[in-house]
């Protein structure tokens, strides 16, 4: 028997690969579909079933190619509904797998057809418990992202939520291993540990949610409460996932597709196409970059910030990338749905230099400079775009926060005739946000390397809690 997770770090996600005696299924996949099957063609493996713990919102799934290409049994539990055919599982039903079984547990809540994976071995031990967004390490999913106008609350889904992992996870061993969708970064839950996996039995004793003697009133309360508006792209990524989307090889074909110089600065010009410079941020700042373009850096967390900013799921995207990362990068953008990728430019900025074309670069300061002109009051507007969570745990005094994921919702804030001195934690987000402010006409936009963490290390006056504030 084998068992592998599969953790991808940019989506915080966790999917399974799982063979025995010649037979393998796939557990939550990613887009891609490959990988899977290279893993399986290694063991001398048929991929006999693809299970899905629930819809997934925050990325979407290769379920249907990866069925079609190796013949294997979609599967999700009950009150599933899908425009492609799968098999609707009931609970406690068994899966056989060369001579190991998977028993799906239905473990509404997180959303109302979420299903857990019970693993079985030849003995009849329970090793493995693949929770989905059931059961988090040190947290649950949260219950707000299936509420259905008129008919299922979010106060409902968490009592479901109550009951499931009551009456269908906790009673299982303690020594049981419980590996889950998601860790720490996903918006899936609250506060998800970096741990990838633990055992029941310490979950029991340090998961919030587990406490034995909690009330299902006091865990509604304690689900429900600090939930955070879910990002925009969410929505659509459960929609796709219930449907039958764009062939991922036909994503790649098109998106790899390379792109002279003086086409790309012809598709750039046109304004139903957005430029994505996805390099290192030392290149983005040292070279510079194309006139409107945006900065999301494929080193950071690439797709979650391509779904949060970019509103249009079937925007038309070209792009701008280090050698050798093309297909790697519209294999991100397809994670979260964004298919209709057109090409990238040959060469990169060198070749669109060497043509003659015009770049633009974002001015940056260090944290010294910043704390200088702080004190000095030589700095128009100095904004934090951390999340507001951060800003209230510790800023620097006089700086306003103005969060990078509600960037175009507020954006009626910013005035373009001041000139605007950004910074994040370390210095990502700061240039994604300052990338936006220029291509949406600020030309005044300054970054600060290194971030509050660089800040924290002058004497910049800081303070550990204030009330927001939204004085740009």
């Amino acid at each position: 028997m084998k068992v592998e997770q599969l953790f991808t770090g940019c989506l915080a996600e966790m999917a399974y690969y799982i063979s025995d005696n010649g037979e393998a299924v796939v557990i939550d996949p990613l887009r891609e579909t490959d990988p899977y099957i290279r893993m399986a063609e290694a063991d001398n493996a048929k991929i006999k079933y693809v299970f899905l713990t629930h819809f997934h919102a925050d990325f979407v799934s290769g379920h249907v190619d990866l069925a079609k290409k190796t013949g294997a049994t979609i599967v999700f539990g009950p009150n599933a509904e899908a425009n492609f055919d799968f098999h609707q599982g009931k609970d406690n039903e068994d899966f056989k797998v060369g001579n190991i079984t998977l028993r799906l547990l239905h473990t509404p809540g997180h959303t109302m057809e979420s299903s857990s994976y019970l693993l079985i071995d030849e003995k009849g031990n329970t090793p493995y418990i693949f929770s989905g967004d059931a059961l988090f390490i040190g947290d649950v999913g949260r219950p707000d992202l299936a509420v259905k106008s008129g008919s299922i609350t979010q106060n409902d889904l968490a009592g479901f939520l109550f009951d499931s992992l009551r009456n269908k996870i906790m009673p299982l061993p303690d020594d049981i291993i419980v590996y889950p969708n998601h860790g720490a970064g996903s918006a899936c839950g609250k506060n998800m540990s970096s741990e990838t996996f633990d055992t029941l039995g310490n979950q029991k004793k340090t998961n919030y949610a587990l406490r034995a003697d909690m009330t299902k009133e006091e865990f509604i309360k304690e689900v429900t409460t600090g939930l955070k508006t879910p990002p925009q792209y969410f929505p659509n990524n459960v929609r796709m996932n219930k449907g039958i989307n764009k062939e991922i090889d036909k994503i790649l074909y098109k998106g790899t597709t390379p792109i002279d110089a003086a086409s790309f600065k012809e598709l750039s010009e046109q304004k139903d196409i957005l430029v994505v410079d996805t390099r290192s941020k030392e290149d983005f700042t040292e070279d510079g970059t194309i006139p409107g373009a945006w900065f999301i850096g494929v080193d950071g967390s690439f797709a979650p910030w391509v779904g949060a900013l970019i509103t249009d799921i079937n925007q038309k995207i070209i792009f701008i990338a280090e050698n050798g990362r093309e297909q790697e990068i519209v294999t991100r953008f397809s994670r979260v749905g964004y298919d209709n990728v057109q090409g990238y430019l040959i060469g990169g900025i060198p070749n669109w230099i060497d043509h003659g074309f015009e770049t633009e670069k974002i001015g940056s300061i260090s944290a010294i400079e910043f704390n200088k002109r702080l004190k000095e009051g030589t700095m128009d507007a100095a904004v934090d775009v951390r999340k507001e969570s951060e800003y209230l745990s510790e800023h620097v005094i006089g700086v306003d926060n103005f969060p990078l994921d509600f960037i175009h919702q507020n954006f009626a804030e910013i005035d373009p005739n001041k000139h605007y001195f950004l910074h994040c934690a370390s210095g990502y987000r700061s240039l994604v946000a300052a990338s936006i402010f220029k291509a949406n006409g600020v030309d005044q936009v300054t970054d600060v390397r290194g971030g509050f963490e660089d800040i924290k290390e002058t004497d910049a006056p800081l303070t550990e809690y204030v009330c927001p504030t939204t004085l740009l």
